[in-house]
């Protein structure tokens, strides 16, 4: 037995002895959450002790600026640039997805030996090289599109795969997450884990644990509905989960070592308590983009640290990069600057920059202590931070607006969905799996989306053969492919016909899948998204698609009954 004590000993000296010194990071963004949805902001009707806490414990930027909305916000953190240079346009239909040629923070972590992962919602692409296991992450569990449909044991997805969820996807998420780490842990290697939460954003579910806190309680702040008593709720559901990522790295001794940040990625989408700033989600004013950024790392960055010089969410790549001793080296030139130097001296000499707040026409510039805001009136941002009184100043209002002109010129040279000439990608070579939703196709006759939001919706209304579901697709090889449906349907013997390039699929649905809507059961306010189903998944043979450009076309053949399939996606799957 001697001689085994001593191989455990050796192999728990060589486990220690081999661990990637480089620190851990984590970094958690949440979506539709105001920067007055906390109490560090002052905000008295919640509590958030544990996100606070990485402001006590680290560094606090008091002035950090994202887009007015969530695709260009997160593709800024992920590429260091304004979003419409990665040709982010919308937020759906293809418009969120990043240009190819962009390299993302993952990108340059994993090529840095780091382990990868993101837990979450992505909203940057969804069929590959667009998917996050395209741009840079090991692992992605959670969902591509802008928002769900359902919150309680979703439809999701885990590299490519279809599964179901575990519970509220919030700490579903989050328990993906800390497998993740513990398992890059037990394997001697550093881990870069991304958190992009899709909570408070609507539809307004939340477990009955955290609503019952906020159901009947009287608020101080401000006076609200359901829609503002939920969002309460869920982002008190966000810190508890910020508080088990924080205990979960103390157990696995790596707490020390370990990078955390938090922001957001808009305004409130709602009249909440919003330290009266102006504007909320979908503003270029201060309040539609402004966001806490809190970074906490105990043993590289000094507690309490407040900076009060303007950054913003493009910062984050050069900033981490920097902090993980990763040289930066991408394809184009960043838009942001690491800000190390004030992370280690909020008093260092630093130059002075101007902001631009963008979504789509309208634009909001901002200087260390101006704003010219969308409609070109000039605030004092020092004296006067809810912009209540324009003032006059010629040369700073010169200044701005030489500043937007050139941001037009350099930035927005060929932008916007009117040019998207992008099809959505099929069969990419390398990748084993695509997924072709409802919400990245067009219908025609009488076939009608569930909702006027794509994200989560499904084709419903299908009563003619006349009628098509069509994808402006790409195949990115040659081959063969098994697909599968997502569906639900009244009855059951309609025959179908999926056609691209000539190729074709007969197949039927055998089976009526008569479910009803789902959601409407969970929400705590009315919603404006579409509701989902439980739909019914079903392998319906296979294709042999040729590379190159094209319309994938869905038809009916034969109607069986008042109406076709209620259609919610489509997969195909290498065959090898």
């Amino acid at each position: 037995m001697e001689w085994f004590r001593s191989l455990v000993l050796l192999a728990s000296l060589t486990m220690v002895l081999s661990a990637d010194p480089r620190p851990n990071v984590v970094v958690f963004l949440s979506d539709d959450q105001g920067w007055g949805d906390l109490s560090h902001s002052g905000n008295k009707d919640l509590k958030t002790p544990n996100i606070d806490s990485l402001a006590r414990d680290g560094v606090s930027f008091d002035r950090f600026f994202v887009c007015p909305v969530c695709s260009p916000t997160r593709a800024e953190f992920l590429t260091g640039r304004y979003h419409p240079r990665s040709n982010v346009y919308s937020t759906s239909a293809g418009g969120e997805r990043m240009d190819l040629d962009e390299t993302t923070i993952a990108d340059l972590f994993q090529k840095a030996g780091y382990a990868t992962g993101a837990f979450g919602k992505w909203h940057n692409g969804m069929q590959f090289p667009y998917h996050p296991n395209g741009r840079g992450f090991d692992e992605f569990y959670g969902f591509c599109s802008g928002h769900w449909g359902n919150y309680f044991s979703p439809m999701l997805e885990q590299n490519g795969e279809i599964v179901k969820g575990e519970g509220f996807c919030i700490d579903d998420f989050t328990t993906q997450a800390m497998t993740f780490m513990e398992k890059i842990k037990g394997e001697g290697r550093s881990f870069f884990t991304y958190l992009p939460y899709n909570t408070p954003h609507s539809p307004m579910q939340v477990p009955e644990e955290f609503w019952k806190r906020f159901a009947q309680k009287e608020l101080v702040m401000k006076n609200g509905d359901q829609h503002l008593r939920c969002a309460l709720a869920m982002c008190e559901n966000l810190d508890f989960n910020v508080g088990r990522v924080l205990a979960k790295l103390e157990q696995l001794k790596v707490a020390d070592n370990t990078i955390v940040v938090w922001f957001h990625d808009n305004g409130p989408n709602g009249n909440r308590w919003n330290g009266g700033m102006k504007g909320r989600k979908g503003s270029v004013e201060e309040g539609g983009c402004r966001s806490p950024l809190f970074i906490k790392w105990p043993g590289g960055i000094k507690k309490g640290l407040r900076v009060e010089k303007i950054a913003s969410a493009r910062d984050l790549l050069p900033t981490l990069c920097e902090l993980a001793g990763i040289k930066v080296s991408p394809s184009k030139p960043l838009d942001g600057a690491s800000l190390m130097p004030l992370i280690k001296d909020p008093g260092a000499e630093w130059v002075d920059r101007i902001f631009i707040s963008q979504w789509k026409n309208k634009f909001g510039v901002r200087s260390q202590t101006h704003r010219l805001g969308e409609k070109g009136k000039l605030f004092d941002m020092v004296a006067d931070p809810a912009q209540l009184k324009p003032i006059e100043n010629e040369e700073v209002s010169r200044e701005l607006k030489q500043a937007l002109a050139r941001y037009k010129k350099e930035v927005l040279t060929g932008y916007g969905g009117a040019k998207d000439e992008r099809a959505f990608v099929m069969a990419y070579p390398g990748s084993w799996m695509t997924q072709l939703p409802a919400r990245d196709a067009v219908a025609t006759g009488g076939v009608r989306r569930s909702n006027r939001y794509p994200n989560d919706s499904y084709f419903e209304n299908w009563k003619s053969t006349d009628d098509r579901i069509i994808w402006r697709a790409e195949a990115g090889e040659s081959g063969q492919f098994e697909v599968e449906i997502f569906y639900a349907a009244r009855s059951g013997g309609s025959r179908y016909r999926l056609s691209f390039h000539g190729s074709e699929l007969d197949f039927e649905i055998p089976k009526a899948h008569d479910v009803p809507k789902l959601g409407a059961e969970a929400d705590r306010s009315p919603r404006n998204e579409s509701y989902t189903k439980d739909w019914k998944r079903l392998k319906v043979g296979r294709i042999k698609l040729s590379q190159g450009k094209g319309d994938l076309v869905l038809q009916a053949l034969k109607i069986s009954g008042e109406e076709a399939m209620e259609f919610r996606l489509l997969t195909l799957r290498k065959v090898k």
